[in-house]
């Protein structure tokens, strides 16, 4: 039985020669790998990818058919400008996804972690940031300027506008369609999306205990339902759980919401 894995860079596949390829990296056939890129040890391309640059792609990646990354980006702003995308290690892009550069007009790079899943066809735009061990589900779009907290998981058809904040360990079901920020832990659906309490069944996945459980419980309620703006509950988070360090995220959240967060 044939091995699913190329030896190095198969004869149909298309490689610049200014393009660096790690220790490992395999090239299927009909993908093509532009100047500027620099691939990371180990990392497996498939069939029919398109990768250009200035792009850095990390280590141990898969990436799958019909994927273009580090393509221009579609804001009409945009003048050529040389920007980049940089992909960090152990992610997993399947098919048909696309993930742009960024622009001069923000930091002129678009960034993903590590270990991340983005499931088929989703779209990340110039200038996203996207942490670490997220999940983008399928058909999952962010607009321009979005950022992605670590451990976030978006659902299938999941829409974020622009500018908006996904909070750590948050999570935004299928079809959700996000115009504001969503602070870290909270669930979120609906369109607009609203929230609906803690993802405490994926903090208990990742080890929280009932204690931390219960005082985050207890800090979405100072936010959703005692009527505080969201200086208020700023505030009264600082005081109450100065000492806990589990809500300093949901904290930097708060604070770091220009659009405001869903309500």
């Amino acid at each position: 039985m044939a091995n699913r894995h190329w030896s190095g860079v198969h004869p149909q596949a298309i490689v610049d020669p200014s393009a660096k390829l790690g220790e490992g990296v395999t090239v299927g056939p009909w993908s093509y790998i532009g100047p500027d890129v620099e691939i990371g040890e180990g990392t497996e391309i498939l069939s029919h990818v398109v990768v250009k640059g200035p792009t850095v792609i990390g280590r141990h990646n898969r990436i799958f058919q019909f994927s273009s990354i580090g393509e221009e980006c579609q804001d009409k702003k945009y003048a050529g400008e040389p920007t980049t995308l940089v992909i960090g290690d152990h992610n997993v892009i399947r098919e048909n996804c696309t993930i742009h550069r960024g622009t001069a007009q923000d930091r002129g790079e678009t960034r993903i972690g590590s270990h991340n899943l983005l499931m088929a066809y989703v779209h990340v735009a110039h200038d996203c940031i996207v942490g670490d061990r997220t999940i983008l589900a399928n058909c999952a779009t962010l607009a321009g300027h979005v950022t992605v907290g670590d451990w976030a998981i978006l659902g299938g058809g999941t829409m974020v506008h622009q500018f908006c904040h996904i909070g750590p360990h948050s999570m935004a079901a299928g079809g959700s369609i996000v115009l504001k920020d969503i602070p870290a832990y909270v669930m979120a659906s609906g369109q607009s999306a609203s929230p609906f309490g803690m993802n405490v069944e994926g903090l208990k996945r990742r080890g929280f205990d009932k204690d931390t459980l219960m005082v985050l419980r207890r800090a979405y309620k100072v936010i959703y339902r005692q009527n505080l703006t969201t200086e208020q509950a700023i505030e009264e988070l600082e005081a109450s759980f100065a000492d806990v360090p589990a809500v300093r995220p949901l904290i930097e959240s708060l604070r770091g919401a220009d659009r405001g967060i869903i309500r």
